[in-house]
């Protein structure tokens, strides 16, 4: 019964949040100090982090996503699981539109192809369809859920209490820390990381926290099957406008709108027709032979106004960590966010505000104290 709690427990870090950016967290700090996550749903990473694309694209994003992106590149780039699966692996992204949208798309150390050169790559798409592409050839795919699972095991095994069908339904502020009721369970916390993706300002408001402006955007996404196979190797395709991607999956292909639409945060569905318009867009530049829709989804990408994760201790809150706002940013960046995370909470709050644990350009960019609007 939420308010009533059957035990105590004193922790270090208390995190919020049992998808992407709390589970990595949970496994960068698992046997470095005493920490719990609570999770409100019955299971793990049931929202936007199982609704992912699993594609990681380096040269999407602004510059502190890409370091971030980069950093976590590297630390997948041999990652296996306990099976010896790989958890990431190359996978071409290929940008296509007109001349004027490719250019204004494509960043980084994308390559400009010619539609020859791009229907090549991927023999489906259309002659005369489009313009002009560009090609990251950096790019990898990762398995999203086998990737959650290796943070999990490796959070278990290093001593973090994780806490699914916890909602946090009490807050307050306790001499150095905070205590905090989650489901049956209650905890005393030096620090609290708020990881609570589209629930993120909504819980800074529960510990008496200004939110910070975060704003959930939907996204969908389908598994079709093919009457033909797409060939593994083929690259994920997206239009320069934004208007769909799709690329090979072993059930036939993964497709998208790509849309960004304001929402609430909710359990998100996709919208009656949004799978079948997006197939037709897609087949005015792509053959791609859709024999039906095998499942669809609905997840939401959160971000504050500037569209840059944030990272760091509250302005105003002791002890109240931000770990939120990832955006479509969250798998590409995850490793590396955790790391950086967990090196301020492991550091403490006076060590980074006075400079005694220097933090990087890029974790200055995602402080907190930059969004100056609080509400």
């Amino acid at each position: 019964m939420p308010g009533t709690t059957n035990s105590t427990h004193d922790v270090d870090v208390l995190i919020v949040g049992g998808g992407i950016a709390g589970l990595s967290l949970a496994s960068q700090l698992a046997g470095k100090c005493r920490v719990a996550l609570v999770e409100a749903e019955p299971s793990l990473a049931y929202h936007t982090s199982a609704r992912s694309a699993q594609q990681l694209i380096p040269s999407y994003g602004p510059e502190p996503v890409q370091d971030l992106t980069r950093r976590t590149l590297a630390v997948l780039a041999d990652a296996v699981d306990d099976a010896g699966r790989r958890l990431a692996w190359p996978s071409r992204f290929l940008l296509v539109g007109t001349a004027a949208q490719v250019e204004a798309e494509a960043h980084g150390g994308m390559r400009r192809l010619t539609p020859d050169e791009a229907r090549t790559l991927a023999p489906n798409l259309r002659a005369g369809a489009f313009e002009a592409a560009a090609l990251d050839t950096e790019s990898v795919r990762t398995d999203a859920l086998a990737l959650l699972a290796d943070h999990e095991a490796r959070a278990r095994a290093g001593g973090v209490t994780i806490h699914p069908g916890s909602p946090v339904h009490t807050a307050q502020r306790v001499g150095e820390g905070w205590l905090v009721g989650a489901g049956a369970e209650g905890f005393h916390a030096t620090n609290v990381v708020n990881a609570a993706g589209a629930w993120a300002d909504d819980l800074a408001i529960l510990f008496g926290v200004e939110r910070l402006g975060l704003q959930p955007y939907r996204r969908t996404a389908a598994l079709v099957s093919l009457a033909q196979p797409l060939d593994p190797d083929s690259p994920m395709v997206c239009a320069a406008d934004d208007s769909w991607y799709f690329r090979p999956d072993e059930a036939g292909a993964l497709v998208s709108p790509s849309e960004s639409e304001p929402s609430r945060a909710e359990d998100a569905v996709p919208r009656p027709g949004d799978v079948e318009r997006t197939i037709e867009l897609i087949r005015r530049v792509a053959d791609l032979p859709v024999t039906g829709i095998i499942r669809a989804w609905t997840g939401l990408r959160t971000s504050p106004q500037d569209g840059l994760p944030i990272m760091g201790y509250d302005p105003e809150a002791p002890g109240f960590f931000w770990l939120a706002g990832q955006g479509g940013y969250g798998f590409q960046t995850s490793s590396a966010l955790a790391e950086d995370a967990a090196g301020q909470l492991l550091a403490g709050q006076q060590a980074v505000r006075t400079g005694e644990h220097p933090v990087s350009e890029t974790a200055r960019a995602l402080d907190p104290h930059r969004l100056s609007v609080r509400r």
